[in-house]
């Protein structure tokens, strides 16, 4: 045996060895994966009505608005921070877009109904400027965005108790209607914007060099910055775009249920949060993506359907999924730890 190869046989790790830190460098993607799949089975097998292209149907259908959040949401946990506002933001541009489109004359200040695009406008502009806030005070003002959204998420709750008083709103624009209720042939139109959110957010963060920056950022916001990358620029964009993704959720979502009223949204905070930490994406930024979100949204979704599915207590429901995030989120510290050790 020559002296070089007798080098490579200490220097390299066996393949076993090669394997195991593959897959503990991938842990936080694998686990969810493995658990969509237990999921599947388990439930395929206590319910004969969970596996069928109905019930797929439905899963998909149930999803979506927490979907639509969730894009916003991961943009921001990769920087590294949090947007606790996002249901907030989405019950008060519900709220807006059906406040200016219903007839009844509490309903708008004027006491004239607003065309429904005017009312979609005016609802756009305020999830935007609620961003906006969110945004000035994390880059300019230095307010953690942790304290910054908690605020937002009382300002946003304000701003529905002012609007319906109690009450609640019925009518929205026939265009959002159509997005929240109506059908593309088998597929919801509510699928369809989901759908179409999860795709351009994926493209953007995988094809853009404003998806690289948000990775920057995330992973080393010092090098970022050394970098040239306008790292408040990145921050507040991600804010802005979660305030967004919230708004649109928001006004779909009012179609979808059928009504605007306050605490609508309240239980989506958790479930956005869920699916992005569930589907693997890194709480200390700079690791996971779309792709990760989607498959966090899908063991979301099969677990409330199946769980519903094989008629179990509801308080236990809320349990199982408090569990299944308290298990996500010891992955992802331990997955942190684990990259943390091979780069030492």
């Amino acid at each position: 045996m020559s002296a070089q190869s007798a080098a490579s046989d200490k220097t390299d790790p066996p393949k076993s060895s090669r394997t195991m830190i593959w897959l503990r460098s991938r842990l936080s993607n694998i686990a969810p994966f493995i658990t969509l799949l237990f999921l599947v089975v388990f439930f395929s097998i206590a319910s004969p009505s969970f596996a069928t292209l109905d019930n797929v149907g439905n899963i998909l259908n149930q999803i979506s608005i927490t979907a639509i959040m969730a894009v916003g949401l991961t943009y921001v946990i990769l920087c590294a921070e949090i947007d606790l506002s996002v249901a907030s933001v989405a019950n008060a541009t519900g709220i807006v877009v059906a406040y200016f489109t219903l007839q009844d004359s509490y309903a708008n200040i004027a006491n004239v109904p607003l065309p429904g695009y005017a009312a979609i406008l005016l609802a756009l502009l305020t999830c935007f400027l609620l961003g906006g806030v969110n945004a000035f005070g994390v880059t300019r003002i230095g307010i953690p965005s942790f304290i910054m959204t908690l605020a937002m998420l009382q300002i946003g709750a304000g701003i529905c108790a002012m609007l319906v008083r109690g009450q609640i709103a019925y009518a929205v624009p026939p265009f959002i209607a159509t997005l929240g209720q109506k059908a593309l042939g088998p597929i919801p139109y509510v699928v369809i914007v989901a759908a179409t959110f999860l795709l351009v957010g994926h493209l953007v963060l995988q094809y853009t060099r404003f998806g690289r920056y948000v990775y920057m950022v995330g992973g080393n916001r010092e090098a970022a910055e050394y970098s040239g990358v306008n790292v408040r620029l990145v921050i507040a964009s991600v804010m802005i775009i979660s305030a967004a993704c919230s708004g649109v959720a928001g006004m779909v979502g009012v179609a979808y249920f059928g009504s605007a009223q306050q605490n609508e949204f309240d239980s989506y905070l958790l479930d956005a949060i869920s699916a992005v930490v569930v589907g693997g994406t890194s709480l200390f930024g700079g690791r996971g993506g779309i792709g990760n979100t989607i498959v966090g949204l899908l063991v979301l979704g099969v677990l409330n359907n199946g769980l519903d599915h094989i008629n179990i207590d509801s308080f236990l429901k809320i349990l199982i999924r408090g569990l299944i995030l308290l298990a996500a989120l010891v992955i992802n510290i331990y997955a942190q730890r684990l990259r943390a050790n091979q780069m030492n």
